[in-house]
């Protein structure tokens, strides 16, 4: 919803790795707002809600660390005390996966065909690199593209600052943090700034914004996918968070 680009250039990179895609109109939200809240009861409907409508595939893919992390890892725990639904989430979860996990892990791809002339560095989101394990991945791919230089990003794995509702609970930290990550990113001389995870990009995006840093902000997958040729992320509107 916020970023429809995203979602296009995901199909763009699945289908040129073999996959028939379906996207389920039923879906919602993967329920990870109510759970980092500590409503697992609610957080638990969502999952209840969401697991029928995957079932029936032979995998889900997301384009996103926080909601992949969701799934995999926190819908069987939320679930974890149901004889019935318990099982159903350990079974999605084992087929779920990141978007750039699973065009290496599970597809094998070695490289993409689209190029991109610029500079760019990553972050790390903390559910994917922590929950699911993406970190080699994304590089991979982005070090074989043609016109793209990549250079590390100092502290790559520290977090930004987002953390779900973490940023509007504790607002002053976050502010502190995601204003670290940001003279981290200007430190680098990249032009281009990816990651893959929305609010991640949507906080830094904002951050560099107000501070004048003439970085553009993609998601990973535009890049891969040769559609970073729209508008770059921006900051959230008047009244949003950093």
């Amino acid at each position: 919803m916020i970023r429809p680009n995203v979602g296009f250039a995901a199909l763009k990179l699945l289908e040129e790795a073999g996959c028939i895609v379906e996207v389920p109109e039923a879906q919602t939200c993967c329920g990870q707002p109510a759970f980092n809240s500590g409503a697992r009861a609610q957080a638990a409907a969502v999952a209840r809600a969401m697991i029928p409508l995957f079932e029936g595939y032979d995998f889900v893919v997301v384009p996103s660390g926080s909601c992949g992390g969701m799934i995999v890892k926190h819908y069987p725990e939320v679930l974890a005390d149901d004889p019935h639904w318990g099982p159903r989430a350990l079974a999605l979860a084992a087929k779920t996966h990141e978007l750039v996990s699973f065009l290496t892990d599970v597809r094998g791809m070695t490289g993409v065909a689209a190029r991109y002339d610029g500079t760019v560095t990553y972050h790390d989101s903390c559910s994917g690199l922590r929950e699911l394990k993406v970190k080699g991945q994304p590089r991979a791919l982005l070090d074989g593209m043609a016109g793209l230089t990549r250079v590390d990003l100092p502290d790559e794995e520290t977090c930004c600052g987002f953390g779900g509702t973490f940023c509007v609970k504790y607002p002053e930290v976050s502010t502190a943090m995601v204003s670290k990550k940001v003279a981290r990113v200007a430190e680098t001389g990249a032009d281009t700034l990816l990651a893959g995870d929305m609010g991640c990009l949507m906080n830094m995006a904002g951050r560099l914004s107000r501070e004048g840093k003439p970085v553009k902000v993609y998601h990973v997958a535009e890049v891969l996918a040769g559609m970073a040729g729209v508008p770059p992320i921006a900051a959230p509107d008047k009244g949003g968070r950093s």
